[in-house]
């Protein structure tokens, strides 16, 4: 019986997905202030003497920076689906080239290969099905990233709602399943990815 790993390599490499960093050293501190202002909202903790409008920035603040760093995924994986759709477009199967952007976002998000949730959780990221699937409606939203003023309050604090709302539209209708069988791929972080292409030319530079 064929295993998982003698169908990836028999199977045709799709390019591979690469995450570049989109968050600054300032990212983390912003995201627990705006959690902690969302409990002390809720009286779930001591608002201590942050008034209900400094609570509110916090938590608007913290909103945006999640916005922002959704936005830059959704361009990442907006390119992979790009280069993929290219190189099934030019397969011999018919079927593989009637694949459209929303079997490429099924294969991804819904039908995500072994390899890819394991390296997934390695970094940490349990809930990847949300993350991707709002990144992507952000993207489908917005053509570059707004600027925070130019988005109300209601949204910036419920924009995860909104992102859901699209994504489900984004996925209604019929569209061809990829076929696990002829395509893989593999997950790289930017700075990983520098480091395996470094190897290569090294390796390269001594033929």
């Amino acid at each position: 019986m064929e295993t998982v790993l003698e169908r990836r390599q028999t199977a045709q490499a799709l390019p591979p997905l690469i995450l570049h960093p989109f968050a600054d050293a300032s990212g983390p501190g912003r995201l627990m202030d705006s959690s902690r202002a969302n409990l002390m909202i809720q009286g779930l903790l001591p608002a201590g003497d942050f008034t209900a409008e400094q609570l509110e920035e916090r938590l608007l603040e913290g909103r945006y920076y999640e916005f922002r760093m959704l936005f830059y995924v959704g361009k990442d994986l907006c390119r992979w689906m790009e280069q993929s759709q290219e190189l099934a477009a030019r397969h011999p199967d018919p079927q593989v080239r009637s694949y459209t952007r929303q079997s490429f976002i099924s294969y991804l998000i819904l039908h995500t290969p072994a390899h890819v949730q394991t390296k997934l959780r390695k970094w940490g990221v349990a809930d990847y099905r949300s993350i991707f699937s709002r990144a992507l409606a952000l993207n489908s939203m917005f053509a570059a990233v707004p600027a925070r003023e130019t988005l109300s309050a209601d949204f910036i604090r419920n924009y995860f709602r909104y992102a859901d709302t699209v994504f489900s539209m984004m996925m209604k209708g019929a569209a061809p399943e990829v076929d696990e069988s002829l395509f893989h791929f593999e997950l790289y972080a930017s700075g990983e990815y520098s480091r395996m292409l470094e190897r290569e030319w090294d390796c390269d530079g001594l033929e």
